[in-house]
């Protein structure tokens, strides 16, 4: 799989939040300052082309839905960020968000419980 820039990870979110769209939906869903059509019609190309998006022809226009799904992306990501800034340890990664991230004694329990439970 491959890593996704910013633009196209911000295109691929709202595929997965509306399941298809064409690209003037997109527009509609993104924040001000809303891209231009055509900078939002080239990602999605891409996003084609790396294998993330397919199609289908409807009237004169495509309408584009996910191939990938966001779990898959998300295991993907998160593998990538363990091995690439905590040398693949868990711990370390845990140790750094609750020292950065300032979590509460309920917190740190709701994450074990969590562990535990998926443990199961």
């Amino acid at each position: 799989m491959k890593e996704l820039t910013k633009a196209e990870e911000e295109i691929m979110q709202l595929l997965w939040q509306l399941n298809e769209a064409n690209v003037a939906t997109l527009i509609e869903e993104m924040p001000e300052p809303k891209p231009a059509y055509n900078t939002v019609s080239t990602i999605v190309r891409i996003l084609e082309n790396k294998g993330f998006v397919g199609f289908r022809k409807e009237g004169r226009g495509h309408i584009y839905y996910p191939l990938i799904e966001k779990d898959s992306y998300s295991k993907f990501s998160m593998t990538k960020l363990l091995n690439n800034y905590f040398d693949g340890s868990v711990k370390s990664m845990l140790s750094f968000f609750v020292k950065k991230n300032d979590l509460s004694i309920r917190e740190l329990e709701e994450v074990l419980s969590e562990i535990n439970k998926n443990k199961k």
